[in-house]
């Protein structure tokens, strides 16, 4: 059915490109799902278990981090709904703050955030292959593989890549549940296991550690904007592919950790070598469960890459389509996909491998880069509410002013957090981020603003172009 065949570029309408609506619900929602639940449902457990040593107060903060995620969820809907192209936080922050906020956003996100994202979930599935065929390659080796196999089936079509999302998705989701199920009927579990601690806690400092790990772990809710362009009937498809998928994956993140807790001390999840779904399965069926869960492990691992891929590429392609990066990088295959984007985005990804290299410097540069914009794109809400009031709304925030706000102070929060706990590794990447704002200034020198400002226009209405 998808015959692999040579992609060539379409050369019509090459001032303002379009990516073709081929995803309808269930395809989009497989994609934002998917970039979500990867190898943090699998591997925050152990982290949260050693930094916070109490069963209820930690599936409390994971009940929050869902209802964080969701108030960000509901502030986005508003913004995707109104600008429903290409782009997604990018596409926000243009209409809200101008062009240059704009740039520096898709400037850190095509050579920090998502490549180091992409890059750090790819290296989790390395890590699982090393494991499941007990072979002792270079984990680069196996993440670089990973990256080039990736780009290439989202550059064979956006169809096949949303719809290798969704039954993935499917699949990651039976695996979880199964894991629940075991845990809660194969396993001798106990709810003495969610006791408090008999040592007192410092709850302050600890939560500081832990939000963050889990905030990482929900990360993926935002990147249905990014292929808002592409979502047929976005202003009914969109609000439910935000709101449905970010209570789905709460609700399994929910229910895995209560089901850990039941079937483990926590203690066990917290210094046991192996990860806690893995002590689950090797409990209930042995060494075979344990390879299990690895392959699931890796399997969920690479298909969140893929997803990421997918969506991240589409940030640098409207970048580009405004004239706020080389207009190559705008083409449109023939097979209606933004290939060369993609290819950009696999060779940065697989710097990040090499330079970076380890999962945990990966997934550190890319919460601290990517909360900065979700406070600015959530603060978004309200300054286009004041400067753009014509501006049309399909679906306006539930909650409005204080959902955006709440969420903008978290992001606040977020950000101030990284920089406390690593100034030495987060001013780089500050200095980054700031180059963006004269580099712009350089590109507008070098390449004057177009003729035709309406070329660049993502919304209808009076209020529709801000530059």
């Amino acid at each position: 059915m998808y015959a692999v065949r040579a992609v060539t570029f379409s050369t019509v309408n090459s001032a303002r490109p379009d990516l073709p609506r081929t995803l309808g619900f269930w395809p989009a929602i497989g994609v934002m799902v998917g970039v979500a639940v990867g190898s943090g449902i699998f591997k925050t457990p152990v982290s949260i278990a050693q930094a916070l040593p109490d069963p209820t107060w930690t599936l409390v903060l994971w009940g929050v981090g869902g209802v964080l995620s969701l108030l960000g969820a509901l502030a986005f809907t508003e913004l995707a709904t109104a600008m429903p192209a290409s782009g997604g936080i990018y596409t926000f922050l243009r209409q809200a703050y101008g062009k240059p906020m704009a740039f520096v956003f898709g400037w850190t996100y095509m050579l920090i955030t998502k490549p180091s994202a992409a890059a750090g979930i790819a290296m989790v599935f390395a890590e699982a292959v090393r494991g499941v065929f007990k072979v002792d390659w270079d984990p680069r080796v196996i993440t670089i593989a990973a990256l080039i196999g990736l780009t290439i089936l989202n550059v064979i079509g956006t169809r096949l890549s949303a719809g290798v999302s969704l039954v993935s998705t499917i699949m990651k989701f039976a695996a979880l549940i199964a894991l629940v199920v075991c845990a809660l009927t194969l396993v001798k579990g106990t709810t003495d296991n969610f006791a408090a601690p008999s040592e007192p806690i410092s709850l302050r400092t600890a939560i500081v550690g832990v939000m963050a790990s889990i905030m990482w772990t929900y990360d993926g809710w935002s990147d249905v904007g990014a292929i808002a362009g592409e979502v047929k009937e976005p202003q009914r498809n969109l609000p439910r592919i935000y709101l449905l998928g970010t209570m789905a994956i709460m609700g399994i993140y929910l229910a895995v950790n209560a089901s850990m807790f039941w079937a483990l001390p926590q203690h066990v999840i917290a210094n046991n070598t192996m990860l806690p779904a893995a002590r689950i399965l090797d409990i209930a069926f042995g060494a075979g469960g344990v390879v299990v869960i690895l392959g699931v492990i890796g399997f969920s691992t690479l298909t969140s890459s893929h997803a990421s891929v997918l969506t991240g590429a589409r940030v640098t392609f409207a970048q580009a389509r405004d004239g706020l990066l080389f207009s190559f990088l705008a083409k449109v295959s023939s097979r209606g996909t933004p290939a060369v984007a993609l290819w950009t985005q696999c060779i940065l990804s697989i710097s990040a491998t090499l330079m970076l290299g380890t999962f945990s410097k990966l997934a550190d540069t890319f919460v601290f880069t990517m909360w900065i914009f979700y406070g600015l794109a959530a603060a978004a809400v309200v300054i286009l509410r004041i400067t753009q009031p014509n501006l049309p709304r399909p679906y306006r925030c539930w909650g409005y002013p204080v959902v955006p706000i709440v969420f903008v102070l978290v992001a606040l929060a977020m950000t101030a957090l990284a920089i406390y706990e690593d100034y030495q590794s987060t001013l780089p990447w500050i200095g980054v981020l700031l180059a963006g704002f004269p580099v712009y200034f350089v590109w507008r020198r070098l390449f004057p603003e177009p003729v035709n400002p309406e070329s660049t226009n993502v919304v209808a209405g009076p209020d529709a172009d801000k530059t």
